[in-house]
């Protein structure tokens, strides 16, 4: 189910909080990774939307022009660091020169204005979540957490990570690896 928590890249994976992780910021929590390496881990939450916060409230305070592609889009809490900074986790199928983090053929990651401009007008990617702040790990930190089981790893999908329904995402996780969320336990077990 999960990977060698000290050798595999999880750029590009979802993380699912485990019950009893502690942290209720990350309480049944999917993140999706956009990088991980020997040096730290960075990464969105992807199934938390910002209480009444949209995108057209985002523009405004930018004074980016509201256009026909704004109306609606819902805005996430991506994590606690850096809550001010805007991310925008997007379908493959954008790239905006050199400022977009591709993380695999699926998915790309940009944090600049030209997204949000790209956005507004309707010429953005199909498939996006924007977020405020991100999840972060310094070396070693993640390895560590899901070597204490607090968190799972499955593979990514669109599906998931780009669904409308935030509070179906972390469910349709774990089924995706096979496993009923009834049937988790909080305590972990000793052989």
């Amino acid at each position: 189910m999960t990977g060698a928590p000290d050798s595999t890249d999880l750029s590009g994976k979802l993380l699912i909080a485990m019950p009893g992780m502690g942290d209720p910021r990350f309480e049944k929590s999917v993140i999706f990774m956009c990088a991980h390496s020997a040096d730290g881990s960075m990464g969105l939450i992807v199934n938390k939307p910002a209480p009444g916060l949209k995108m057209d409230d985002l523009l405004e305070q930018l004074d980016i022009p509201k256009g026909d592609g704004s109306h609606g889009v819902s805005v996430h809490f991506g994590g606690p660091v850096e809550h001010g900074r805007g991310f925008v986790l997007h379908s493959g199928d954008y790239a905006a020169t050199d400022s977009t983090l591709k993380v695999d053929a699926q998915f790309g990651m940009t944090a600049t204005l030209d997204i949000l401009q790209d956005m507004a007008k309707g010429a953005g990617p199909q498939r996006r979540i924007l977020a405020l702040g991100y999840a972060g790990w310094g070396p070693g930190q993640l390895e560590d957490e899901i070597h204490r089981n607090g968190w799972l790893t499955c593979d990514a999908s669109p599906e998931i990570v780009f669904d409308a329904d935030n509070d179906g995402k972390w469910v349709a996780a774990l089924k995706s690896l096979g496993i009923d969320p009834l049937l988790l336990s909080a305590e972990a077990g000793r052989a």
